[in-house]
Order: C-alpha cells, then sequence, then structure tokens
C-alpha cells in the first residue's frame, strides 16, 4: 500500500516509518519539524519514502499528499512528557485539535473523491486517566469519568472525530492507543521548558530517559517524581510499529480500536532500580521522592487480549533489552548535547 504518516519524523513515527518500508509498503511523510527540528533518519534516501515539509493544519496540503494513497495514520500531534500537559495546556487542545480535523477533513474529501480506504488515529492510554477499572479494555473509555488532562480530553476526541467521520462520511477508521513509549530518537523538544530534578535538569518529563540521564549524570540519590509507585507499561517502539503495522493491513481492524501495550507492569520504583543497577552495578541504590505532577496518573494498566485475538500482536521486548539500547543512546546524546 501506500500510505500517508503524518509527524513522520517524531518518535514514534520513526519506528512506524521504518517498519512499513520494511514490510514492502510506500510511505509519504509529513512532518514540519516543530519538536525536535529537522531530523535526518536512516531511511530518508530509501527509494520509497516521499518526504515533505509541511503542516498537517494545512488542509490542502494534506489533500494533496493523500490524493494517491491507501490509507493513512495520523500521528502528528505537539506532544510530551508530563511536563507538557501542565506548560501548554492550552495549546495542546487548540494545536491538536486543529491538526486532527484538518487531517479527518482531507481524509473524508480523499475517502469521498479518491482511494482512501481508511485513517488511522494515534490516540493514547491517556484517554483513560481517570478510570479506576483494572486492566482497562477498550470501550472502558466511554465508560469510566473524562479525562483530567486537556491532553486526554483531546486524544479522546480523536477517538470522536473518527466515530463522527464514519457515521456521516462512512470513512473507515482505526483508533491505536499505544502505551508508555520506550525506545531511541526522543530528544529534547525545541519548546521544552526547564525543568529540574533534583541538581539535574530533565530531558521531557518522559520518565525513562529523565530516569537514565540523572543516573548518568552522577545523580545519588536519585530523585523520583512521587512515590515511585505509579504503574506503567513499558512499551518498545519497535514492537509499536509492528502493531500499528498490523493495524494498517488487516481488513480485523476497520472500525476498531485497540490498546497497543505489553502485558507486563513495572512501577517507577522499580524501574529506577533496574536503570540504577545497569549503570552503577554494586552501588548502593538510594532514592528521595519529590512532589509529583498534577495529571500523574498512578495506575495504567491496559487489557491487551483484544489486539492479541484479533491482529495476532504480541510483544516481544523485553524491559531489559529496551533499556540495553536506550542507555548507551542517551549515554551519547549526553555526550554531544542532544539530550
Amino acid at each position: 500500500m501506500k500510505i500517508l504518516v503524518t509527524g513522520s519524523a517524531g518518535f514514534i513515527g520513526g519506528y512506524v516509518v521504518e517498519e512499513l518500508l520494511n514490510n514492502g509498503h510506500e510511505v509519504v511523510g509529513v512532518d514540519n519539524f516543530s519538536k525536535y527540528g529537522e531530523v535526518k533518519k536512516s531511511y530518508d534516501n530509501n527509494p520509497k519514502y516521499h518526504f515533505t515539509k509541511g503542516d498537517a493544519k494545512d488542509v490542502e496540503l494534506m489533500k494533496k499528499l493523500l490524493s494517491d494513497c491507501d490509507q493513512m495514520i495520523a500521528g502528528a500531534a505537539m506532544i510530551g512528557g508530563i511536563s507538557l500537559f501542565h506548560e501548554f495546556a492550552y495549546d495542546l487542545l487548540s494545536e491538536n485539535e486543529r491538526i486532527i480535523a484538518s487531517s479527518f477533513d482531507a481524509a473524508i474529501w480523499a475517502h469521498k473523491n479518491k482511494k482512501l480506504k481508511k485513517i488511522n488515529i494515534m490516540s493514547s492510554s491517556m484517554v483513560f486517566e481517570s478510570t479506576t477499572v483494572y486492566p482497562s479494555k477498550e470501550g472502558d473509555q466511554l465508560k469510566c469519568p473524562p479525562p483530567l488532562s486537556t491532553y486526554g480530553f483531546q486524544k479522546l476526541a480523536c477517538e470522536y472525530f473518527a466515530k463522527g467521520a464514519f457515521e456521516q462520511y462512512k470513512l473507515p477508521y482505526t483508533i491505536i492507543r499505544p502505551f508508555n513509549c520506550v525506545g531511541i530518537g526522543e530528544k529534547r523538544a525545541l519548546n521544552d521548558k526547564e525543568v529540574y530534578s533534583g541538581n539535574v535538569k530533565l530531558a521531557m518529563s518522559h520518565v525513562v530517559p529523565d530516569l537514565v540521564q540523572k543516573v548518568l549524570k552522577g545523580q545519588d540519590p536519585l530523585y523520583i517524581l512521587g512515590k515511585g509507585n505509579q504503574i506503567r507499561h513499558y512499551t518498545y517502539g519497535g514492537d509499536l510499529a509492528k502493531g500499528i503495522r498490523l493495524c494498517v493491513e488487516s481488513d480485523k481492524a476497520i472500525n476498531e480500536d485497540f490498546n497497543l501495550s505489553t502485558p507486563v507492569s513495572t512501577t517507577v520504583l522499580e524501574l529506577a532500580e533496574i536503570i540504577w543497577k545497569k549503570i552503577k552495578k554494586d552501588r548502593p541504590f538510594k532514592y528521595i521522592s519529590e512532589k509529583g505532577y498534577e495529571y500523574d496518573v498512578q495506575k495504567r494498566v491496559p487489557d491487551t487480549s483484544k489486539a492479541k485475538e484479533l491482529l495476532g500482536f504480541e510483544t516481544t521486548t523485553t524491559l531489559d533489552q529496551m533499556l540495553d539500547e536506550v542507555i548507551p543512546w542517551i549515554a551519547e546524546q549526553i555526550k554531544i548535547g542532544g539530550i
């Protein structure tokens, strides 16, 4: 297929483009480099990859790019770590609403007038922000109270865009919810505010790169946001990309929603100790709890059975394997000033 990926230069976007190209698809990428600035990717010179520097809010550009595409992955968004939820509470809502409306306007047009078969929407585990039901399965986002953060609320709105576009214009969709993506390529964003944890300036308030950075820079005891009891499901970017590809390819994914995640729960404190031991070896692990963020969800546990049953999707990369890849990459980024 020929697939448009918006936000193709982003963190998850990079894994997705590579996965699609490696499995025989042709990819049209669009990104305005607003998050990290201009970045180079390993596949930039792949003859089946066609990149346009542009803004996903530009409906006419989106129509042009979609004019001969079979599917679209709507991944472009203003996104970042938990500090972003507080620093840019309004912008996250207004900017991402404009992006998703433009994406759907163009997709509805391309479905009606060209050959677009389906739109695939990158939602978020944050739609379950207010749930008290664990593991959270597809459909629970409609039963629990709405998300408290503007980011989570807007991601839920993306899912309603899909519902509305199908009801009114019969545009088929798949809703994709990644959980806590871990991998390489996530640098300090251009618009990040200076946020300190102890004596170390955080990269983006994403827990894995921030903890790794603090340990590599010698912070001892290690500062942890909150008590460290927060439960997350750390999922490798390459595994997520495979799940996203299966959502694109499978007829069973049409008009469905999927949690894409490892089934393994890990607390922040457990994560911190694993990272510490990988870097510091036998040095005793000590930590200090500092005040957490308001929107730091304490428990995020997905039900992953639907993706397994309908798509045959399961994650294969362990947290140990992820960290063995991520830690050396972050060490190099610290050295060259990328993080």
